[in-house]
């Protein structure tokens, strides 16, 4: 990446309520080795191989005509998401990054985090993505146990998966990993028992998230058959909890509801979604929410990969839906996103973005039940009893029922 600048806000951007939550770039490479039988993200599979020259070129007019839309902005982070980046060769990684840097001033403390999974961990490739620039990584390790990863559709064992997270320990300050937990046949005892070897192995950053049975995927057909019986809700809500003691009790307390980290290592790049801030999504199936002199607009790319390579070559770039959010909808939004963290949302705020604030009645009741509290800092949260319900809080909350 070229030098980098200092973060200042011209005084021409757009001013919005969620302006000083930060600017962030997500950047989706849709292609992996295999597709996971859990997995409902846009990636797909291509034996052929990958143009990575011709998609780079793709990337940079995209970014160029995302860049006209949104000028002063600074870049306080970047997340090259997928699909497996991993796969990508560095030099395509620079790049990307490069182009990001040309497009935008960059923060000088700017988290640039990559995903990458075990399988395409190698020392010489990691060297080349951190002199391209990339200053953090987030590994797909999914499980520490051979059979539940076979079971998962993973690609690696438990060795090659603890080797990559030495590998990335070697060649980054800040490196993180996922696990899943809730899996069939899953008892307590056995996810405590992996979870405390994870954080063995984790330096600062932990994602722990519960199996989900996505419409559309492999797993969903086989639950639909009876042959893939995932824990109960009951069951559930008790390895939830261990995750929670277990985390606490190691010193990477819960900052959201499903990441971990010590204190001063949380994911900038995912705090700002969280605290909805703006943010580019560039690539194949990328969401973006860009502000705009008329309000706050919602971007969606094309999602199919070769389509999108196509309509960014005629086009410039490769967005197929952008929507003016309504007053309701940034509302909403901010409350589904906010709730999800520990520090909760500013009552304020969502006052100036819905239009109206919190209904006094309902908060009351939530926090006469437990399920959510008033911080020091007056922000309203979710407690740990109101957290595993977060969906009926927000719901709750903003009114719908």
């Amino acid at each position: 990446m070229p030098a980098q600048t200092g973060m200042t806000i011209d005084a021409r951007a757009p001013d919005h309520p969620t302006r000083d939550a930060g600017f962030g770039i997500y950047l989706h490479w849709p292609f992996c080795a295999s597709k996971c039988p859990y997995c409902d993200f846009n990636s797909h599979v291509r034996h052929a191989g990958v143009d990575e020259a011709r998609f780079l070129a793709a990337f940079r007019s995209e970014i160029a005509h995302t860049a006209a839309r949104t000028p002063d902005r600074t870049v306080s982070s970047i997340f090259l998401g997928g699909g497996t980046p991993s796969l990508m060769k560095p030099e395509t990684v620079a790049g990307l990054l490069d182009a990001v840097a040309g497009a935008w001033s960059i923060a000088p403390e700017v988290e640039v985090t990559l995903e990458a999974n075990p399988t395409s961990v190698e020392a010489e490739r990691f060297r080349g993505y951190r002199a391209a620039g990339v200053n953090r990584v987030s590994l797909g390790v999914q499980a520490l146990n051979d059979t539940d990863l076979k079971a998962l559709g993973r690609l690696h064992s438990v060795d090659e998966a603890l080797s990559a997270v030495r590998t990335a320990a070697a060649h980054f300050e800040r490196y993180s990993f996922d696990l899943i937990y809730a899996r069939p046949k899953q008892t307590p005892e056995a996810w405590r028992a992996e979870l405390s070897e994870a954080i063995a192995h984790a330096a600062e950053h932990l994602s722990l998230y519960q199996l989900t049975i996505e419409p559309g995927t492999p797993f969903f057909g086989l639950a639909q058959a009876g042959r893939l019986v995932p824990p109960d809700d009951e069951d559930a809500r008790v390895l939830y909890d261990v995750t929670q003691e277990v985390c606490e009790k190691a010193g990477l307390p819960a900052y959201e509801i499903s990441n971990h980290a010590r204190p001063g290592a949380q994911s900038r790049h995912n705090l700002l979604y969280w605290r909805y801030g703006e943010y580019a999504g560039i690539g194949p199936g990328a969401h973006g929410r860009l502000v705009q002199p008329e309000g706050r607009l919602g971007t969606v790319t094309e999602k199919l990969p070769e389509a999108w390579l196509t309509r960014v070559e005629r086009d410039g770039h490769g967005i197929v839906e952008t929507e003016k959010l309504v007053p309701d909808d940034e509302g909403d939004e901010f409350l589904m996103m906010g709730l999800r963290l520990k520090e909760g949302i500013d009552p304020a705020r969502y006052t100036v973005l819905k239009g109206r604030a919190l209904d006094r009645k309902r908060l009351e009741t939530l926090i006469a039940d437990g399920l959510v509290a008033m911080t020091p800092t007056g922000n309203v949260a979710a407690t740990p009893r109101g957290a595993p319900v977060l969906n009926a809080l927000v719901t709750e909350l903003s009114g719908q029922v």
